[in-house]
């Protein structure tokens, strides 16, 4: 099982900075536009180090990356960002609201020893080959994780979450995110208690949710330099057993569907097909109609249908995927009966009703969120779901607790 340990967290110091003028959301959604108002909003704000600009002037050596270590190493000097005198986990309450329901997230930012995925640590989605070079370069000049992975593990008996849900008193820092929510960050000191977090966790493996590409250039940057305090990864882990994980669904957009009436048999063989209303509540409708279904908009059409399954034989696919609905989707609709393997992703289904009206695709699928147990069973399954299959919302916020891999001892 993975590892789990307190670690000296580099922090913002609150009686110089503003936590909403400083804290800033991950860095692959953020958009050059609002990286211009970040830099902005404080000199200070976290993004000029997690996620700086380019210059027209930049060389080998002289770069964002360079950039990015003088703000870390600065910042420290003017007492901007400090760094704890003992290993302490955070614990951080997130409260938020999703599709109209206020509901509240805790965890704790702690250091998981980096194991070879699927011994303690397991993936759960597959993911699109990107560059990763700039979050290896970005470790490598700062030596510090700049921002977290979120990771869940499964703990019925809730003793870790017991000591998070009673903390008490101010936050150490807190700051409000794009949507909103109230983020808010408390250390847990207590040697008892720590003890108490490690045994809870010694036995648990750990799930990565939302990071898969950090934990997987963690995991090389540990093989290039050997032993070391880069053995650790910064990670959130949230428990499972606890109410407050909310998952959205991520819409398919596709091009190739001009009618109902060209792919209806196709699709018939294993879907059964409802006509919806032209200005039906497609949510409520995939809410109502459950698991294994699907809607569909058809641009050209403007028509939407219910599309249920019916329960047909899948041979080929593992009995641990065969209830997802994403692998449903891609596996049975998209490639076997459309042969469509060019897939855009919108998690917004008014913007993905738009984009398919205006002609830029030709139809959308929408589908329910994935549940949290099924992340749990595929990752132990070894197996993973197609990408793009959950997307854990509060995204966290970087800047809330930073590890550097120096001065840890």
């Amino acid at each position: 099982m993975a590892k789990v340990i307190p670690f000296k967290g580099i922090l913002y110091n609150p009686d110089k900075v503003s936590g909403d003028e400083v804290i800033a959301p991950p860095y692959d959604i953020i958009t050059p536009e609002y990286r211009e108002e970040l830099y902005q909003k404080n000199p200070y704000n976290i993004v000029r180090v997690d996620f700086g600009k380019e210059e027209t002037a930049d060389t080998d050596k002289d770069n964002k990356y360079s950039r990015a270590r003088n703000f870390f190493e600065q910042w420290a000097k003017e007492g901007i960002l400090v760094q704890d005198n003992v290993p302490s986990f955070y614990a951080c309450e997130i409260d938020y609201s999703v599709y109209g329901e206020k509901k509240k997230l805790r965890g704790l930012f702690a250091m998981v020893r980096i194991e070879e995925l699927g011994k303690g640590v397991y993936p759960h989605e597959e993911t699109h080959s990107k560059p990763k070079a700039d979050r290896l370069n970005l470790m490598k000049a700062c030596l510090a994780n700049t921002s977290p992975i979120y990771a869940l593990y499964n703990s019925p008996q809730k003793i870790a979450s017991s000591i998070i849900d009673n903390v008490s008193g101010e936050p150490y820092i807190s700051a409000r995110d794009m949507d909103g929510a109230h983020h808010k960050l408390y250390k847990i000191q207590d040697e008892s208690k720590i003890n108490l977090i490690m045994d809870a966790l010694s036995d648990k493996p750990i799930f990565i949710a939302d990071g898969h590409h950090r934990y997987e250039v963690a995991l090389e940057f540990k093989r290039e330099k050997g032993e070391g305090p880069w053995e650790y990864v910064l990670m959130f882990l949230a428990n499972m057993a606890d109410e407050g994980i909310s998952i959205l669904p991520t819409h398919r957009l596709v091009k190739g569907i001009k009618s109902i009436g060209g792919i209806m048999q196709k699709i018939e063989k294993d879907f059964t097909v409802e006509k919806m209303g032209d200005d039906e509540d497609i949510s409520k409708a995939l809410l109502v109609s459950g698991k294994n279904s699907f809607a569909l908009y058809i641009g050209g059409e403007k028509q939407r249908f219910m599309l249920k399954y019916k329960g047909t034989d899948l041979k080929d696919i593992d009995p641990a995927l065969q209830n997802l609905d994403v692998v449903l989707l891609h596996e049975l609709i998209l490639k076997r009966d459309l042969g469509i393997t060019d897939v855009a992703y919108e998690m917004n289904m008014q913007e993905a009703i738009k984009r398919t009206a205006g002609g830029e695709f030709d139809a959308a699928f929408f589908l329910n969120p994935t549940d949290v147990n099924d992340v749990e069973r595929v990752a132990l399954s070894g197996l993973r779901m197609p990408p793009k299959s959950t997307y854990f919302y509060p995204k966290l916020l970087t800047g809330m607790v930073i590890n550097s891999f120096k001065n840890q001892i």
